[in-house]
């Protein structure tokens, strides 16, 4: 029984869990030494410290594009923290955590092919009840920096050409939408008010 080989997933599993273990570890320190009752930028600043101090990597504020359609938009998500390029660590200091921030988390971890996320609310008596860890099950494709759909832009170019790592959104005209135009229009063909 002692000899059994694990498979890579397992072997993968098992440092994962260490990995959070650790993160959850230094995420006591701050709340033992801090409390409840802060902004999220202090908790996740002395989180850092103490990641720091652990000897992890970790990258702050960092932005994750939005897939629609095929094309890559940059849509100003910011995931709080990756660690060792594997867990995204979401901050949260509020009342409650509610679905929607597990749901949240779940569309960083999808989005960015990462396989597991803490989500940490910080304004609790004990932290143990602000804490939630979610594993990303999801098989589909991440959005890589460069993934945007050049040919979107400009129609009979190819789909494969240099990645690029501007958005689109600069280039596309403005478009109002039909209620928008008709009342536009409308209001420029109607006579003014006359004020009583």
């Amino acid at each position: 029984m002692g000899n059994e080989s694990k498979s890579e997933p397992e072997i993968a599993e098992g440092a994962e869990n260490r990995l959070t273990e650790r993160i959850i570890g230094a995420a006591i320190e701050v709340h033992r030494h801090l409390g409840p009752g802060l902004l999220e930028s202090a908790y996740e600043a002395c989180l850092c410290y103490e990641l720091g101090q652990l000897g992890l990597r970790f990258q702050k504020q960092v932005h994750l594009a939005c897939a629609y359609k095929g094309i890559r938009l940059d849509c100003g998500y910011k995931m709080d923290l990756v660690v060792e390029d594997s867990v995204i660590v979401e901050i949260k200091s509020i009342n409650d955590l509610l679905p929607i921030h597990s749901a949240q988390l779940l569309t960083y971890l999808k989005a960015s092919g990462k396989p597991v996320g803490l989500l940490i609310n910080f304004n609790v008596p004990i932290l143990k009840k602000g804490l939630k860890r979610i594993v990303n099950h999801y098989a589909g494709p991440a959005i890589a920096a460069g993934d945007s759909a050049p040919s979107a832009r400009h129609p009979g170019k190819s789909s494969n050409p240099e990645p690029s790592t501007e958005s689109i959104l600069p280039t596309l005209p403005p478009r109002n939408s039909p209620r928008l135009r008709v009342s536009a229009v409308s209001s420029l063909s109607a006579p003014p008010k006359e004020s009583a």
